[in-house]
């Protein structure tokens, strides 16, 4: 399975200035594609998508993007540009887990949280980050073993709970890291009461080699949730996947055929790779 798992963002026709602003600010960035509906980018080294999708769905703090600094200099400068314009949610400050860490809204709606610390070996410096709240809350570890299990290649690296002295919290999710196929990610529960919830905002893409991946994930991701228009579906945690096949882009960008793609994905829930060759 050579697919890739990478988040995509929501943004209202903003996607491309979104991009070239968080290429501008990190390292081994760059955007690789585009086109009116969607920007691809690289920030150090690892794959986002951009989505013009209108004022339908908005971003919110559900799922960020938890960034590890390895000096000082580095975590200010970082923030200094992500809070240009945007507003902090936990300042950047020293709090019990690290010397410093925050939380950033950013100008274009993206949350971001920025810790000092050292990077492993094989260690990803960016990383989606996914917090289960309200009827979400207590379902992290559930959803770490559920997509550890669907995806190849994939592990828990790490999972902290919350311990005894408290009945609320005894046995929720403090932190959690995993891999998914190759890609990693982290995980928490919230507690307390939040007014977000996950939606299409920030989803995760597939993307698949065969159809019988697209099948299998589809399958596998829609038990309990439920499938939607284009290859979107939401799982019975509430998260959003956009499963498509690998030549997506290449079929949508060809110019003789590119529209004929587009109208027959419109009419499709799971995707089919055929078809959409055959348009």
């Amino acid at each position: 399975m050579t697919n890739q798992i990478y988040p995509c963002l929501w943004f209202e026709s903003q996607a491309k200035a979104a991009a070239e602003y968080y290429c501008s600010i990190f390292n081994n960035s760059k955007i690789i594609s585009e086109s009116p509906v969607a920007v691809q980018f690289e920030l150090e080294g690892n794959k986002v998508m951009g989505l013009n999708g209108g004022p339908m769905y908005k971003i919110n703090p559900s799922i960020s993007l938890f960034v590890t600094c390895e000096t000082v200099e580095e975590i200010d400068r970082i923030w200094h540009w992500l809070s240009e314009g945007g507003s902090a949610m936990m300042p950047l400050d020293k709090y019990p887990w690290s010397e410093k860490y925050g939380w950033v809204v950013d100008k274009f709606g993206m949350t971001w949280q920025l810790m000092l610390g050292g990077l492993a070996s094989d260690g990803q410096k960016i990383i989606p980050s996914i917090l289960f709240v309200g009827e979400q809350f207590g379902q992290g570890q559930l959803a770490i073993r559920a997509y550890t299990e669907i995806f190849p290649n994939s592990g828990i690296r790490h999972l902290e709970v919350y311990p005894e002295g408290d009945d609320q919290l005894k046995g929720t999710l403090m932190f959690g890291s995993f891999d998914l196929n190759g890609s990693q990610f982290a995980a928490m529960d919230g507690p307390g009461t939040h007014d977000f919830q996950f939606c299409e905002g920030v989803s995760f893409v597939v993307e698949c080699g065969t159809q019988e991946e697209i099948d299998s994930f589809w399958d596998k991701l829609s038990e309990g949730g439920n499938e939607s228009q284009c290859g979107w579906l939401k799982d019975r945690f509430g998260i959003s996947w956009q499963i498509i096949p690998s030549i997506l882009g290449q079929l949508m960008s060809d110019p003789e055929r590119g529209a004929r793609v587009m109208q027959e994905l419109l009419k499709m829930k799971k995707l089919d790779i055929e078809k959409l060759k055959n348009a």
